[in-house]
């Protein structure tokens, strides 16, 4: 009689090898880049969405004139090129230094809805490294501390979003018959 335990554990062996676990970031699938993309149904006009995006970007970016390379009200776009800080955290839980991730970011606006799409993460070096390179456990120079770059990367385009989605909400306004 067979165990049933052996049963699992082969069956276990079997399957896992094929097995996709899932990502830190997100992927796109036909170019293969991180990317953070989603349209936003909100009140509004693309006027409005433009104006309340520039705020936005105001607010949540220290040099912004130097962060949008495009704000196009006839288009309805946005786009902007800025940095993060990666840091290594070691064993004694010190944080050093890692590295600058630059990224893009495209705002689009139409009646009703806008998009933002956050995309081309890449290292800053002598020579740009695509973050997706560190998706790829397989590679011989492959680095567990890539695994925690990742996740650094999805936590600021989290946070991004997060404060994005509320400085795109309309303003509240009072009614001053309250006084």
């Amino acid at each position: 009689m067979q165990n049933p335990f052996n049963k699992t554990i082969l069956f276990i062996l079997t399957v896992l090898p094929f097995v996709t676990f899932a990502q830190i970031v997100p992927v796109d699938e036909e170019t293969g880049n991180i990317m953070y993309r989603e349209v936003v149904e909100e009140e509004g006009d693309k006027q409005d969405f433009f104006n309340r995006a520039v705020s936005w970007i105001n607010e949540y970016y220290s040099n912004p004139v130097d962060v949008t390379k495009t704000r196009d009200p006839e288009t309805g776009e946005i786009k902007g090129l800025h940095r993060l800080r990666l840091m290594n955290t070691l064993e004694d839980g010190t944080e050093t230094p890692a590295g600058i991730v630059q990224y893009e970011f495209l705002l689009e606006f139409k009646e009703g809805r806008y998009r933002y799409t956050l995309t081309d993460f890449v290292l800053r070096q002598a020579s740009k490294i695509p973050a997706e390179k560190w998706l790829d456990k397989e590679d011989p120079l492959y680095d567990v501390r890539y695994e925690d770059y990742l996740k650094q990367i999805d936590d600021f385009a989290m946070e991004w979003v997060t404060s994005l989605k509320e400085g795109m909400k309309p303003e509240v306004k009072s009614s001053d018959d309250n006084w």
